[in-house]
């Protein structure tokens, strides 16, 4: 029973692999080519989400909890630089007007 288990569970996280993957590029694609600041940054702050969910779903596949550690710690430089680019883009409004 658990060894059948053990194979829907890496198969649902390797499905969800590439789910997460297709949705980076779409991000990254956005982030590159996006039309003003604020889009790009929304990519950023999605990219961020994708990283964490893709460490928590490899802790589940491997069964090692230092990945969760890692997706901590990248959420936790996500929303610093979310804050920092928010100031940013007030400043910038503030200068055009």
């Amino acid at each position: 029973m658990f060894e059948s288990m053990d194979a829907f569970l890496a198969i649902a996280t390797a499905s969800l692999l590439v789910v997460l993957g297709l949705s980076a590029l779409g991000a990254a694609s956005r982030m590159i080519f996006g039309p003003g600041y604020a889009d790009r940054f929304v990519a950023l702050d999605m990219l961020t989400g994708v990283a964490v969910s893709v460490c928590a779903l490899t802790a589940i596949l491997t069964g090692r909890r230092e990945f969760l550690d890692v997706g901590l710690g990248v959420a936790l430089i996500g929303f610093l630089a979310t804050i920092g680019f928010a100031a940013f883009l007030e400043k910038k409004e503030r200068e055009q007007k």
